[in-house]
């Protein structure tokens, strides 16, 4: 009897259903959700809230949490966390603080110096988290409480350093508007439209397929009209913050790094399963290392805009640099943003959303004149709201964070 062979028949696609897709490329649905919800809410309570004014003041006020948690994004990508970022924000700032006032240096090189030691400092934790084995919850946990104890000793004996006067204050109170707002909209544009495409012609180039609607012309076309949105918005009220295009462009790099480098990729693959990225040649402890000195260096960043903010740096003097709550509203960010608490899983985008979700909160309750007592407590309910839908849509699709 003659052999017989089978025709091979071509490979089908599997179509992913809705909830596929919402637990990977539409995670930020129920977060866009929410947070229209919650503008739509607050704008009936308040004939305030969407004026220009308020929102150019709600994106200025989101911004340091917003790096905050997008520094720690790069952390929870690895599964693990790091509880110090607050406090390196703090003591980072008195650093440059004390730079500048007591030693005379410029702010050029102070805040440098300040990012660099907040990148080290980072670094310093994950090295003895990977080498000793400690978990890095009580590394980091030990390392904030250690560094609240350096700021009080870098301070004065007036436990605060004015920045007045400094060339610091310059950095909040920046704006730029007109003619120029639109360039800057439309050289970011332009940026930006030249990524999506390299990234699209990369994949096309590796085999894999690239929906036009999807990969191409929605990302131009909803970019496009958000910028204009925004732009024509902040230029109504003085004009596009200088911290907020602080703020978009480390979007923008965070994003390239995590979409279209290998470090990216080995972040992603480390925090899905680290042993499998360690048998596939990936140095897991190298990869850690750097999640952590970005968050680090970021945290130091934030300490900077916050000092600009309030101009100077005192105990814990809040507005966002080191004590208070702001460890807190970054992790809520980042997770209510979408980024998995389990490791592997988030887009730049997290940060974005989530501090805008925190900061909509803290200043729509605070124009209906509500104590600050309720804000934690919505805050809190909200991330457990965040975190309680992540795992109920795993539940039904099957996805796991992990």
């Amino acid at each position: 009897m003659p052999e017989t062979f089978a025709t091979p028949q071509p490979e089908v696609q599997k179509k992913r259903t809705f909830g596929e897709l919402l637990s990977s490329d539409l995670r930020a649905v129920p977060v866009v959700i929410g947070l229209v919800a919650l503008w739509i809410f607050f704008a009936s309570q308040s004939d305030v809230f969407l004026t220009a004014r308020n929102l150019s003041n709600l994106l200025v006020q989101s911004t340091v949490v917003g790096i905050m948690a997008l520094g720690l994004m790069f952390v929870l990508l690895v599964k693990e966390i790091d509880l110090s970022v607050a406090a390196v924000n703090g003591v980072t700032a008195v650093l440059m603080a004390k730079l500048i006032v007591e030693f005379g240096f410029s702010p050029w090189l102070s805040i440098p110096v300040a990012i660099i030691v907040g990148a080290i400092i980072g670094s310093m934790s994950a090295r003895w988290v990977t080498f000793v084995g400690v978990p890095s919850f009580v590394v980091t946990l030990g390392l904030g409480l250690a560094l609240n104890g350096v700021q009080l000793l870098l301070l004065p004996d007036t436990a605060r350093f004015g920045l007045m006067g400094t060339g610091v204050e310059m950095i909040a109170q920046a704006k730029i508007a007109g003619s120029a707002a639109w360039l800057v909209l439309a050289i970011g544009l332009v940026v930006f439209s030249a990524l999506v495409v390299s990234g699209m012609a990369r994949r096309q180039k590796a085999g894999l397929s690239v929906p036009i609607m999807s990969g191409l012309i929605f990302p131009l076309v909803g970019g496009a009209v958000f910028g204009i949105i925004v732009v024509w918005v902040l230029n109504s009220h003085q004009g596009i913050p200088l911290v907020t295009l602080v703020f978009a462009i480390l979007l923008g790099v965070g994003g390239y790094v995590l979409k279209e480098t290998t470090f990216g990729l080995h972040l992603y693959a480390v925090g899905n399963n680290d042993e499998a990225a360690r048998r596939a040649g990936i140095k897991v402890d190298n990869i850690k290392m750097g999640a952590f000195a970005i968050a680090g260096g970021v945290a130091a960043l934030a300490g900077v805009i916050a000092a600009s903010r309030t101009l100077g740096v005192g105990v814990f003097s809040g507005g966002g640099i080191g004590g208070g709550t702001l460890l807190l509203e970054s992790i809520a960010a980042a997770v209510i943003g979408g980024v998995s608490l389990f490791g592997g899983r988030g887009s730049i985008h997290a940060a974005l959303l989530g501090a805008l979700v925190i900061g909509s909160v803290q200043n729509g309750l605070n124009l209906m004149g509500v104590e600050n007592e309720i804000r934690l407590i919505v805050t809190g309910l909200l991330l457990v709201l965040a975190v309680s839908i992540d795992k109920l849509i795993e539940r039904f699709t099957g996805q796991q964070s992990f």
